[in-house]
């Protein structure tokens, strides 16, 4: 087994049409402002950016996130990750009964040299981690949803 590479699967229930929930996820230069793991999004160009993340645990990742997808009909955003992070992540948007499914999937090999080295005895608490952050960001998209 590779301890540094991960799998990721977040499911975000929100009452709130899939519209709006996709047009706030597209806008990732907005995410510092609502997702307080999210500490910097420096757009590159029109496609591409750099992401700065911190969550429960005192390190930083910063990875380039690259825009491979972005389809509003199917109300999917992928984007190719290279730095600390390297791998995909993928949201997609649909609706249901009560609003909308934001899912985040997520694969990626940890590049961080101290992530790498703590990955075996770490792992359980990287993974409560990334647990923490998502749960954050689906109140800080929520509310900020709803204040609109």
């Amino acid at each position: 087994m590779d301890w540094t590479h991960y799998r990721f699967r977040t499911l975000w229930s929100l009452p709130v049409p899939p519209a709006a929930v996709y047009g706030a996820l597209e806008r990732a230069e907005e995410y510092p402002a609502w997702w307080r793991q999210v500490r910097d999004v420096t757009r590159l160009d029109d496609t591409t950016g750099v992401v700065r993340i911190r969550s429960f645990l005192p390190y930083d990742l910063s990875f380039t996130v690259r825009e491979v997808r972005r389809d509003p009909s199917a109300g999917v955003l992928e984007a190719a990750l290279s730095g600390d992070l390297q791998g995909w992540a993928r949201w997609t948007v649909t609706a249901t009964p009560s609003g909308s499914l934001a899912r985040y999937d997520q694969v990626v090999d940890v590049n961080k040299p101290l992530l790498s080295r703590l990955a075996v005895p770490g792992r359980p608490v990287f993974r409560a981690n990334h647990w923490l952050m998502m749960r954050a960001g689906r109140r800080g998209l929520l509310a900020r949803l709803q204040a609109v």
